[in-house]
């Protein structure tokens, strides 16, 4: 049997907690920041852990994750 590959694009993105969740990047960071509230560009810093069903689609892309 083959090995599965894992995407590329998802191991650059994401990274596994110790309990098993998927860290990611806060979204909406990257642009047009005068537009944005303090409070909420204060709130974006750092990263953040998946909603269960955005982690199932990460876990079929990276099929060796540590689970």
């Amino acid at each position: 049997m083959p090995k599965m590959k894992t995407k590329s694009s998802a191991k650059k993105r994401f990274k596994v907690t110790a309990s098993g969740k998927i860290k990611a990047g806060q979204a909406g960071k990257r642009h047009g920041m005068i537009k944005r509230t303090n409070k909420q560009i204060r709130n974006q810093r750092g990263t953040m852990v998946l909603a269960a069903g955005d982690e199932r689609l990460v876990k079929i892309h990276m099929p060796y994750l540590a689970k």
